[in-house]
């Protein structure tokens, strides 16, 4: 993600051409997004097993969990206006640092309402940490290197919800669901020391004389039409996300399936496929444009969405595996577009993106947990159907403009 010691003599800052030292770089900003937003998503396959902890409903518990966005669009609205003022560094370890405390409390909060709070502090130190390393990253990488920097950083994503989930149910089946907690509370901590040794200290480029204030420059993004379609197509795509991994395990611990809660665990290989499609976005974008590969990515997910009602685990595995690979693609290639096309304030423009995606998935929670309590899991796959719909009509307002172009050299082409 940035420069390594000066001993392994990586330059990831590069301001032309191609940074050498891809390979590493790309491990680094993986590693640390792992670190980072490993706890969001973690207690997804336990979640049948805090519900009976807590004695409430599904949806009750799904929100819950899910309140970290809550907390994740909040501190990206910040970040947006504060970004500027904000040095990478210092933010980025701060932020690890402090959410490790909450992290730690979840193993003893004594009611659903303390761990949803504890959930939603999680998730405004999960966003902070976040925002400003997509800051970061796309102030310091050359033009040529964005996209692959944001797909590293959106693989390492992808491999926290495989390995979240995994080590979730593996603790909390062996040792007890408080253990889980604070074992995550040590990885926290492990991310900030990462960004220790690995992150530069450097001067926000947006920190820099400006024309704009953050607030004006924000509204400006606003107005572009493409930056607003992309944040619009961030809110549908974390929506459908939730909307499908938050509730299937439900149906996966009931008959027919009846999975167990390490067996649970071992359902989220089906992120693997992902750690391996996702890395190429930045260079497909880059190749046959973001429109296309947003679309491609949105039809791969809808051709898994009616496997995920079949009463066959295999076939429901199989939907995941889709579902999954299309939307961590489709947020690869829009979280790139959003680095790029914006040319200025690029932190304002990433803290908003974030804020959008992160509020689309609370909302989800909010809007498919009733559907799903009342109607079942037929109506909660439609209302993710009907999410991946308006996504692929917004992508067609993914077009550059040349206030919203950095370069000849931007994936997001018409």
């Amino acid at each position: 993600m940035t420069e390594t010691a000066t001993r392994l003599r990586v330059d990831v800052m590069a301001i032309h051409g191609r940074s050498p030292g891809v390979a590493l770089r790309s491990l680094i900003i993986g590693l640390t997004a792992f670190l980072t937003v490993v706890d969001l998503f973690a207690t997804q396959a336990i979640l049948p097993s805090l519900t009976r902890h807590y004695n409430v409903t599904p949806a009750a518990m799904g929100f819950a969990v899910n309140a970290s966005t809550m907390g994740m669009a909040v501190a990206g609205l910040a970040i947006s206006v504060l970004s500027p003022h904000v040095d990478r560094r210092r933010g980025i370890l701060a932020s690890l640092v402090m959410l490790a405390l909450p992290t730690m409390l979840l193993a003893i909060a004594p009611d659903l309402t303390t761990f949803a709070l504890l959930r939603v502090a999680q998730g405004l130190c999960m966003a902070s940490a976040f925002a400003l390393t997509l800051a970061y990253l796309g102030e310091q990488c050359s033009a040529t290197d964005a996209g692959g920097a944001f797909a590293a950083y959106i693989t390492g994503n992808v491999a926290s919800n495989l390995l979240g989930r995994l080590v979730s149910a593996a603790v909390a089946d062996t040792l007890g669901l408080a253990s889980t907690f604070y074992l995550f509370a040590l990885l926290n901590l492990a991310g900030a020391a990462l960004v220790y040794v690995t992150i530069k200290r450097v001067q926000p480029m947006d920190a820099m004389p400006a024309t704009q204030s953050p607030l004006r420059a924000t509204i400006t993004q606003w107005r572009n039409p493409a930056l607003r379609a992309a944040f619009a197509i961030g809110f549908c795509i974390l929506f459908a996300f939730i909307g499908t991994f938050t509730f299937v395990n439900f149906v996966l611990v009931r008959a027919p399936l009846s999975l167990g809660r390490m067996d649970l665990g071992l359902v989220y290989l089906v992120f693997l496929p992902s750690v391996i499609t996702t890395p190429p976005a930045g260079g497909i974008s880059a190749r046959f444009g973001t429109r296309p590969a947003i679309w491609g990515a949105l039809a791969v997910t809808g051709i898994g969405l009616p496997l995920l009602l079949s009463s066959h685990l295999l076939a429901v595995l199989s939907g995941m595996v889709l579902v999954g690979a299309g939307t961590f693609f489709a947020q690869a290639a829009t979280t790139g577009f959003v680095g790029q096309a914006a040319h200025e304030n690029r932190g304002a423009a990433t803290g908003t993106y974030l804020a959008c995606y992160f509020l689309g998935g609370l909302v989800g929670s909010a809007v498919l947990g009733p559907l799903f309590d009342r109607f079942g899991w037929t109506a909660c796959v439609a209302g993710v159907a009907a999410a991946l719909a308006v996504a692929a009509w917004l992508t067609m307002r993914l077009v550059v403009t040349p206030t919203s172009a950095v370069s000849p050299a931007s994936p997001a082409r018409s």
